[in-house]
């Protein structure tokens, strides 16, 4: 039954207007963001085979473009609009809108910071967050991707940004998608040539956390780096 064949109040829009979007279910505010079907599939059937697709709305954190337009019927602009809701509502949960006001004082306080960013990742994901003198974060930045096993980091890169945002401090942070946060032997060559590009640029590597499954591992409280 397509949407305009359904009862006024069962249709999603009306029904968000009438009760609020609080009291919609999972089906009815994908059918709202996904506005329409196709002709043979209406929109709240669409919506209903992403969550069976997804085994439901939780697993939406590891939506990719990829695995949508796998779905019959999802075309590209509508996979987009979906990855960006998705990604909306990630933002709003870490409460990223005080960006640069965001302190970072310790590992936990980084791990809390980025293990929703990371979690269930398929690939290494290296980033840096780059702070002032009060361990407030000026800016994260995305600098590698790799393969499952390590990433190619390059040190230039690091220091680079830290100079172009005027960092007094850089924290690198890394995944596992393995789960073990156990540091590989390319893990601690890194950090250790970060440390001493940092004793030697001026602005130290405060720490280096690796996320893995539900747990961190952190070379500043491991006694591993000296600065933070």
């Amino acid at each position: 039954m397509k949407v305009k064949d359904l009862p006024e109040l069962e249709r999603p829009r009306e029904r968000l207007l009438q009760v609020g979007v609080e009291n919609l279910s999972n089906e009815e505010l994908l059918s709202v963001i996904l506005k329409s079907g196709t002709k043979n599939k209406s929109v709240k059937e669409m919506s209903l085979e992403i969550l069976k697709d997804f085994n439901g709305i939780a697993n939406f954190q590891t939506v990719t473009k990829e695995k949508l337009q796998q779905i019959k019927g999802i075309g590209l602009a509508q996979a987009l609009t979906l990855l960006s809701v998705v990604e909306l509502g990630r933002r709003i949960y870490q409460n990223q809108k005080p960006f640069l006001k965001l302190s970072l004082r310790s590992a936990g306080d980084i791990y809390q910071y980025m293990k929703y960013e990371l979690k269930d990742k398929k690939q290494e994901y290296f980033y840096c967050l780059y702070v002032n003198t009060k361990k407030e974060l000026i800016e994260r930045k995305l600098l590698f991707m790799g393969t499952l096993n390590r990433s190619i980091v390059h040190p230039r890169e690091v220091f680079k940004h830290a100079y172009l945002c005027s960092a007094s401090g850089i924290i690198c942070i890394h995944n596992h998608p393995s789960g073990d946060i156990t540091p590989s032997k390319e893990d601690i060559h890194l950090t250790n040539s970060l440390v001493e590009l940092g004793k030697v640029n001026g602005i130290p590597i405060l720490d280096h956390i690796i996320i893995g499954e539900d747990q961190y591992y952190s070379f500043y409280e491991d006694g591993q780096i000296m600065n933070l």
